[in-house]
């Protein structure tokens, strides 16, 4: 059955993610403090879609947005849909460069739909009413993302270890269900992010990667990443160590060249960078006396450079009064 639709609207906050970190491919997040909002209220019909910032100029405004598939997706999975739809999108996070935009706008689209469907375990519709991320809103966000990664660090926030397993539903059908871990990374992390002017698709970065690797890499891999967790939490001077990856950036170099040279320049001296997810950005988990020296290895001819903190949250959202959307 069926609930009934909240009247208030509802905002969400998504961080921006860093997936893989190295050695975790499809499995570790990190989660950023650089955000996106995104705000939506139920109507008596029609679709109303405003995007701002990021993508602004490129994205689709009516069913294909990727917010609105989120919503319409879980939204099924609570019973109904809705009559009609306002959203609107305040984008920070850049597109195709391995931040995690679209397991954001993933995520805001299934949080704000569970919030205006009335699927919260309590009663009333209390504008102010604080909203965090669950374990639905997991599994929901990884079905649509095609990998947990950077949705459980968008939803859990700090740094997290994700999976996904077949299950059964209560009517006996099979399922995927996706969980994760999550942990604190130590206070001396404060990565550093160079983002390259271009942008590059999830897909066309998968499509470099080889069937199978020599059984010698992936135990390296295996070393690292059982390692990073510990490392990124109580032992940051061996995070140069755990993200060593045998699995998948050097077969991606050809796509991003340019980020390639610079992964290796910071890891020939020492420090522990790698590609965010699939690329193009480079993600330093640097501590703070090594910033001068990432600042004198990497120019800045057509990249920015952020000094970015980590965001220890996840999604949250707030509903709010009428006059506030």
């Amino acid at each position: 059955m069926s609930r009934p639709f909240a009247t208030a609207p509802v905002r969400v906050t998504v961080p921006a993610t860093s997936a893989n970190l190295g050695p975790g491919f499809d499995a570790f997040g990190l989660a950023l403090a650089r955000y996106d909002e995104v705000t939506a209220r139920i109507t008596d019909g029609g679709l109303d879609v405003e995007v701002t910032g990021e993508g602004a100029a490129d994205l689709p405004l009516d069913e294909s947005h990727l917010v609105v598939r989120a919503m319409r997706r879980a939204f099924d999975a609570y019973g109904a849909q809705p009559p009609g739809l306002v959203v609107h999108c305040t984008n920070r996070i850049p597109h195709g460069r391995g931040l995690g935009s679209s397991a954001a706008a993933i995520v805001a689209g299934v949080v704000l739909a569970r919030a205006l469907s009335g699927a919260e375990d309590r009663a009333g519709d209390t504008p102010g009413d604080r909203l965090g991320g669950t374990e639905t809103d997991l599994t929901l966000a990884a079905e649509l993302e095609g990998h947990p990664d950077n949705v459980a660090a968008c939803v859990l926030g700090g740094f997290t270890v994700a999976w996904s397993e077949p299950g059964v539903t209560e009517a006996g059908q099979p399922t995927t269900r996706t969980t994760a871990l999550r942990l604190d990374p130590a206070p001396a992390i404060t990565p550093v992010l160079i983002v390259p002017a271009g942008q590059l698709a999830t897909e066309q970065a998968r499509r470099l990667l080889p069937a199978s690797v020599p059984h010698r890499d992936a135990a390296h891999t295996a070393a690292r990443a059982a390692l990073l967790p510990y490392a990124i939490t109580e032992r940051p001077d061996l995070l140069f160590t755990a993200t060593d990856d045998r699995l998948h950036q050097s077969y991606r170099a050809p796509a991003m060249p340019d980020s390639y040279r610079i992964l290796t320049a910071l890891r020939d001296a020492g420090l522990p960078a790698v590609i965010s997810g699939a690329g193009p950005a480079v993600l330093v988990l640097a501590t703070a006396d090594r910033k001068a020296l990432i600042n004198a290895l990497v120019t800045e001819g057509g990249r920015a450079i952020y000094d970015i903190g980590i965001d220890s949250r996840g999604v949250r959202g707030v509903r709010l009064r009428d006059s506030q959307d």
